[in-house]
């Protein structure tokens, strides 16, 4: 029988892992190996080929309601300066509810390293875009250079887009972990601006047509490009294959007052778990529209009802709900995962911050 393990942050003393049940604290290398080496006769047989993974999520709404107060309570008593380290309290929170395999995930981040991105983003892009929205000011008599401001004013934001989208994902992903490994993204952030920017484009020359295509190819890109260890996540859709529901989907918004787009974003989001591999293990999802619609509805009225004080539970329905219609099938072969932690700055997290680009739950 194992010896028990005592979480240096919580208490629980528990079976020996990588990470805490609890919190997700990291318990160190020699718990992590002692954890493999050592398996109880109740646990049953390791995940085979064909077993269906199901992530699932155990916090609640009123838990995160109780950080999500104290937070607005310091950031308003502090001027702000608290928000940086509530958003970290919100991420460690949500990642060390959720849970794969008997282990949770973790997050890492610091407030302070979202303060000096924030700061950084500031300084970097913040002022030149005031200076342009300055000289826009000063020059306003003339209307042919308020065009060529308010030109250039949109291109550098729009060129700063992508470049927040990766610095955000690589940075979060950078400090996350499960069972003791980091999650890193290693895409370039020039072939990403490069993709997005003939993306959106072509999307605009095509009048949206193109969108499709555009959005697999961006999605293939931040996927295929992120890791568990050493091990890469994988995507093999096309947006062609998109392309007929979308197009039907556009000639039926205005019969269907919008409505049919929850069955577009709901099948985009089936095709898009579908063609996600990680190893020889696939995703899939049974997400439909109109459970997407009843999800959307209920949330938007819980926003109402409360005032926007419902967030807490929304955020927590959120993942619940699409954890519900998502499973992982197939071999994980934990064995084979490697560490190899990526560094990565808070500054293009600051910066998605900045421009309004942040993704994944907007926390």
């Amino acid at each position: 029988m194992a010896m028990g393990v005592k979480c240096p942050k919580c208490g629980l003393t528990q079976l020996p892992g990588p990470t805490c049940k609890s919190c997700g604290t990291p318990l160190g290398a020699s718990s992590a190996a002692f954890s493999a080496e050592w398996k109880s006769p109740d646990d049953g047989p390791s995940p085979q080929a064909g077993q269906a993974h199901r992530m699932s999520f155990h916090g609640t709404g009123g838990s995160l309601f109780g950080i999500h107060i104290v937070n607005l309570f310091l950031t308003v008593v502090t001027l702000g300066f608290y928000y940086f380290w509530g958003k970290v309290k919100v991420r460690s929170y949500l990642l060390s509810q959720t849970e794969l395999e008997g282990d949770r995930f973790a997050y890492h981040g610091t407030g302070k390293e979202l303060l000096c991105g924030f700061l950084k983003a500031v300084l970097l892009v913040g002022l030149p875009l005031m200076v342009l929205k300055v000289i826009m000011g000063l020059l306003a008599t003339s209307p042919i250079i308020e065009t060529i401001v308010g030109f250039l004013s949109s291109v550098l934001v729009l060129a700063l887009l992508p470049v927040a989208i990766v610095g955000a994902r690589r940075y979060r992903l950078s400090r996350t972990s499960w069972r003791g490994v980091r999650f890193s993204f290693r895409g370039g952030v020039r072939e990403f601006v490069t993709l997005f920017l003939w993306g959106s484009l072509l999307s605009a020359v095509t009048l949206g047509l193109y969108y499709p295509i555009f959005d697999a190819r961006r999605h293939g890109f931040l996927v295929s490009h992120s890791y568990l260890g050493n091990r890469p996540f994988s995507f093999d859709g096309k947006g062609k294959d998109l392309f007929g529901r979308y197009l039907l989907t556009l000639l039926l918004t205005l019969p269907t007052l919008g409505l049919c787009w929850f069955w577009f974003v709901a099948r985009k989001q089936r095709y898009y778990w579908d063609h996600t591999a990680f190893g020889p293990a696939r995703f899939h999802s049974t997400v439909t529209g109109g459970r997407l619609l009843g999800f959307s509805l209920g949330n938007m009225l819980l926003l109402v009802v409360t005032l926007g004080l419902g967030w807490p539970w929304v955020a927590a329905r959120g993942i619940r709900f699409t954890f519900t219609y998502l499973t992982l099938e197939g071999s994980l072969d934990l064995a084979s995962i490697q560490q190899e932690a990526q560094t990565a700055s808070a500054t293009g997290e600051g910066l998605a911050g900045l421009l309004d680009a942040g993704f994944d739950l907007g926390v």
